[in-house]
């Protein structure tokens, strides 16, 4: 009786376990975001994509390798520049852009411009979600 309590356990801990970490892996890679991009700055025309991850429904160029780098970076992918860090003023351009939505289950409002070094470092990080901002006019 004592094995069969013992199997039974094991058993629940290993499909319990095998679930977990499927859906953990699964929901960390989810998106749904509306990307916003201003080429010229917001006084200028906008571009508007969708992503979808897995990809389906996707209007941005590129989805499937969009999904996999946001994939890579995780939550560090919309991070804003912590208080206090020390920023060139060196200005990087007019580009902004706004994405929104969903990812890895978190509400996502990120905020993206080039006005000095930190946020052109921001926006390096995810610029395959800006496709063509900075082309010429």
């Amino acid at each position: 009786m004592l094995r069969v309590g013992v199997a039974l356990v094991l058993a629940l801990c290993i499909v319990g376990c095998g679930n977990a970490t499927g859906a953990r892996q699964q929901g960390s890679s989810v998106a749904r975001l509306r990307i916003t991009v201003w080429p010229q700055g917001k006084a200028g025309e906008k571009a508007v994509y969708t992503l979808s991850c897995p990809t389906s429904k996707s209007t941005l160029p590129a989805a499937r390798a969009a999904c996999k780098k946001l994939s890579h970076l995780g939550a560090r992918a919309f991070a804003p520049v912590p208080r206090g860090t020390a920023c060139t003023l060196i200005y990087g351009g007019p580009q902004q852009a706004l994405v929104t939505g969903r990812f890895a289950g978190k509400t996502i409002r990120a905020v993206f411009s080039r006005s000095d070094g930190c946020q052109v470092a921001r926006w390096r990080r995810v610029a395959f979600l800006f496709p063509h901002s900075l082309a010429s006019p």
